[in-house]
């Protein structure tokens, strides 16, 4: 029977470890894995290493991966204790349904982490019109709506959130489209 309500997807199991992604705060990824793995949550956090020039110096680094994403494999008993970690903001969804990520698709990341070669993360498509979320810096958590793509490093942001319109400009590689794509079965 149709009661009206949405019913969405969960793949949480009672007693089947399944990998899910958590957003983070900004530049918080280690500190997020540190802070799982403390509470006996596996969490995973791919990184690659990379070299940086300084004028007075030269630095080999380790950086995540994907920024703000955190892998944890859980059971549905895990789910409060991840999100009431400090720094976690939400599991990522797909649609607002939380979906496992396949094992195939994190020993991919894991191989290309392990294969040491620079890897370049672009931002998510975003559509014009689209509602979008920054989530990094202090507007972190600020939804608005995507109005202008000027260049690849500046879109226009419309934010809606004091009753007013304010344009801003904003790094798209800290904004992520509230309506994500559909999974490809």
């Amino acid at each position: 029977m149709y009661d009206g309500l949405k019913q969405y997807e969960n793949h949480l199991d009672e007693s089947e470890p399944r990998w899910f992604a958590v957003y983070t705060k900004y530049k918080r990824e280690k500190l997020v894995q540190k802070r799982l793995q403390e509470k006996g949550i596996h969490a995973y956090l791919p990184t690659q290493r990379l070299t940086r020039r300084y004028e007075r110096k030269v630095k080999t680094v380790e950086l995540p991966l994907i920024s703000c994403y955190v892998f944890t494999r859980i059971t549905r008993q895990n789910y409060v204790p991840v999100l009431d970690t400090a720094d976690v903001l939400q599991f990522v969804k797909f649609s607002q349904n939380l979906i496992a990520i396949p094992e195939r698709e994190i020993q991919l990341l894991q191989r290309i982490a392990a294969d040491g070669i620079g890897v370049e993360t672009t931002a998510p498509s975003m559509l014009l019109g689209e509602e979008v979320e920054i989530v990094a810096g202090n507007l972190a958590g600020v939804r608005g709506i995507l109005l202008e793509k000027e260049r690849k490093k500046s879109f226009v942001v419309e934010l809606r959130t004091i009753g007013c319109s304010l344009r801003i400009h904003v790094d798209p590689t800290i904004l992520r489209p509230l309506s994500a794509p559909a999974l490809p079965n």
